[in-house]
């Protein structure tokens, strides 16, 4: 199996962590794709903690600052990498999904741009594992889709419309001059109308207060418009939220 995947990706280096289910799951059961950021200082200080057993944390696939991937869970067994989750009507993601983390020092260590590097191998990573278990673009999420009140990776910063570019992932329709145009106008719709679409797209809205409404709203904005990301509706997301429904 690794053959075939240096194959179609290259050099993969192993270093097996001992965070998984022990239970192997059905090729069948893998319908998300996962990408996180590590929100580390270092490479090393990363890896020691997706390889500590003490840590109950790991991921499938890792993608060092030089770009390297390392595979730290074969795809099926089930990797500890996206926690308490929801999307749709799954819950607990971490049964159905792979989990692929970037290094990248996140928003508490002076968040940076991931580098070309890291994209290149990230791209070569996903189109195999999407084309392998017949992953849908919609099903290609960020940790902060399915955990919007606990996370905010891989973040503004992750460049989804670039991927959505080359199929992977999703991106709204409306152009840049649109989108602009309609900046920090107000929606004549109840803010209920904009939740109730974020549900029918995929985010879990329930139990939520005003804090962690806020806190979505932000994650939507890392998504979908990352040239602003202020926590409040406008017509711009409102706009882009129609167009990917």
């Amino acid at each position: 199996m690794l053959e075939i995947m240096q194959k179609n990706v290259g050099k993969v280096t192993l270093n097996y962590s001992p965070n998984f289910d022990l239970k192997k799951r059905h090729f069948k059961n893998i319908k998300y794709l996962i990408f996180h950021y590590t929100g580390m200082k270092s490479d090393k200080s990363a890896i020691n903690k997706l390889t500590n057993a003490n840590s109950k944390v790991s991921c499938h696939y890792y993608i060092d600052l030089k770009g390297n991937p390392i595979r730290l869970v074969p795809d099926l067994y089930v990797a500890w990498h996206a926690g308490k989750s929801f999307w749709k009507t799954d819950k607990s993601l971490n049964k159905n999904s792979i989990g692929i983390e970037i290094s990248n020092s996140g928003h508490q260590y002076g968040y940076k741009n991931f580098n070309n590097k890291q994209i290149k191998s990230l791209l070569k990573i996903s189109k195999y594992l999407i084309k392998k278990y017949k992953i849908k673009k919609n099903n290609i999420l960020g940790h902060s889709d399915v955990a919007p009140t606990r996370k905010k990776d891989p973040g503004e910063k992750f460049p989804w419309k670039f991927l959505a570019k080359k199929n992977i992932g999703v991106w709204h329709k409306l152009k840049s001059n649109e989108c602009k145009k309609n900046r920090n106008k107000k929606i004549s719709e109840d803010d209920t109308v904009f939740f109730n679409k974020l549900k029918k797209f995929g985010y879990k809205i329930e139990g939520l207060d005003k804090k962690g409404q806020k806190k979505l709203i932000k994650n939507f904005q890392r998504r979908f418009r990352p040239e602003l990301v202020n926590g409040k509706i406008d017509l711009e997301c409102f706009e882009i939220l129609n167009s990917l429904i």
